[in-house]
C-alpha cells in the first residue's frame, strides 16, 4: 500500500519532548476518548482488578479514569513534564524513583499504587521490567511511532501482553500523501501483518 512520503519520516525524541515543553501537544484530549467509552466492555471483557498498559500515554485521563474502577494502570512516556502534568492535574500524590534496569528511566507511582507511569523511551521497557498485562489501549502511540520502527513496537507489544489479553487500538485515515504525519497512516493491511 502507498504510505506516501511517511515511510522515511522520523521523529526525534527532542521533537517530541519540545511538543510538550512549548504545549503544542492537539493529541491529547481533556475528555475520555468516546471509542474507549464504547469499547470498554470489549476491553474488560466481564473481568475486574485488571493491568492495563498505556503505550505513549502522555497525561491521558483515562488513566485514572480505569485505575478508579480498580484496575492497575501502567504507562509509558518520554516527557516527564507530561508525566507530573497527569498527576497535578488529578491532584494525585506520588513517589518518583529511579529504574535501575534503565539508565536514566524514572518511575512515577500513585501513593495509592495503581497507576505507575516510566518515563523513559518504550523501546527500553520490557515484560522483565513492567511484567505482563490484560489489555492495552493504544489511542495514539502506533500511530506515533516512526514507520521505521512499527515492527519493534508491535514485537514489544505483543511481548508485553498476555496470551488472552484484548488490545483497543485506534488509527487515523487519510491520504499519506497530504499530511507528513504523526500521527501517521497506518493501513489495516499493515495493522494484520504486525499483529497477526
Amino acid at each position: 500500500s502507498d504510505v506516501g512520503s511517511q515511510k522515511e519520516r522520523v521523529v526525534t525524541k527532542e521533537e517530541w519532548l519540545e511538543k510538550w515543553e512549548m504545549g503544542n501537544i492537539g493529541f491529547h484530549k481533556e475528555q475520555r476518548h468516546p471509542l474507549l467509552q464504547k469499547y470498554l466492555d470489549v476491553l474488560l471483557n466481564g473481568r475486574s482488578g485488571l493491568r492495563i498498559f498505556f503505550p505513549l500515554c502522555g497525561k491521558a485521563v483515562e488513566m485514572k479514569w480505569l485505575a478508579d474502577m480498580g484496575h492497575s494502570v501502567v504507562g509509558v512516556e518520554i516527557s516527564e513534564q507530561a508525566v507530573k502534568e497527569f498527576f497535578s492535574e488529578h491532584s494525585l500524590p506520588y513517589c518518583e524513583e529511579p529504574v535501575p534496569e534503565i539508565s536514566g528511566a524514572k518511575m512515577f507511582q500513585s501513593t495509592s499504587g495503581n497507576i505507575s507511569l516510566y518515563c523513559c523511551s518504550i523501546y527500553d521497557l520490557s515484560s522483565s521490567i513492567v511484567g505482563k498485562f490484560d489489555a492495552v489501549w493504544d489511542r495514539g502511540a502506533l500511530v506515533a511511532v516512526n514507520p521505521g520502527d512499527r515492527q519493534c513496537y508491535a514485537s514489544l507489544m505483543i511481548n508485553l501482553v498476555e496470551k488472552n489479553s484484548t488490545y483497543l487500538l485506534v488509527t487515523v485515515s487519510y491520504d499519506p500523501n497530504k499530511h507528513k504525519g504523526p500521527p501517521f497512516y497506518v493501513p489495516e493491511s499493515e495493522i494484520k501483518s504486525l499483529f497477526g
